[in-house]
């Protein structure tokens, strides 16, 4: 893995390029991450459900329980949301440069968050094909809970090991679940958008 990170007024950004990762795979994880979670940072998360499970074809508004630990020793139990591009502030979507992108919310730290969901902040993952693998970028911003360049540092080392660790288990985890047919069981929704920024949109979710 290749990565940058840098901060501005509005968040933390880490650049990041994989080899021998499709942006397909990537398109994949996002339906099926609890199949892969542990994995995708061994030493911080635990087991994730969902609360609201994604459809095939389509995860905008799935909900998952992703507990983890941070390096500040910050142990979380957040819940959070796949977001409608439309539905997310224009100037998050102004940082859309790539062709394949999810936006999830997070909404807070337990149940009662599902009550009246309003979004701490977003983070916002995008990324396209290249000769070797992908390249992306991943952004922190935080709205109703601002987030400071020391907060973003932290998440940064966090999001740094889980882009990371695609490269290590991605790859063999998409081949696996191949022989699993039943979309209730393997869903998949392709995360491809065309236009840039605050006109983006998905090219095949309705």
């Amino acid at each position: 893995m290749i990565y940058s990170v840098a901060h501005d007024t509005l968040g933390t950004h880490v650049d990041w390029q994989l080899e021998d990762v499709t942006a397909r795979m990537i398109d994949w994880f996002w339906s099926n991450m609890e199949k892969g979670f542990i994995l995708w940072h061994p030493e911080q998360h635990e087991a994730l459900q969902w609360a609201v499970p994604p459809r095939h074809g389509d995860p905008r508004g799935s909900i998952h329980i992703a507990p983890q630990t941070w390096n500040d020793g910050r142990r979380q139990n957040l819940y959070i949301r796949f977001e409608k591009l439309e539905d997310v502030p224009g100037e998050i979507r102004d940082y859309i440069c790539y062709e394949h992108v999810a936006i999830v919310a997070g909404l807070g730290l337990g149940e009662e968050c599902l009550a009246d969901p309003d979004p701490l902040g977003y983070r916002l993952h995008q990324w396209q094909k290249t000769d070797s693998g992908v390249v992306g970028k991943s952004s922190a911003i935080g709205t109703r809970k601002k987030e400071s360049a020391e907060d973003g540092k932290v998440w940064a080392t966090h999001c740094m090991q889980e882009i990371g660790n695609w490269e290590v288990f991605l790859p063999q985890l998409h081949a696996l679940y191949k022989v699993v047919k039943d979309p209730a069981r393997n869903p998949f929704a392709d995360l491809s958008v065309e236009g840039r920024g605050r006109a983006a949109r998905y090219t095949s979710i309705a």
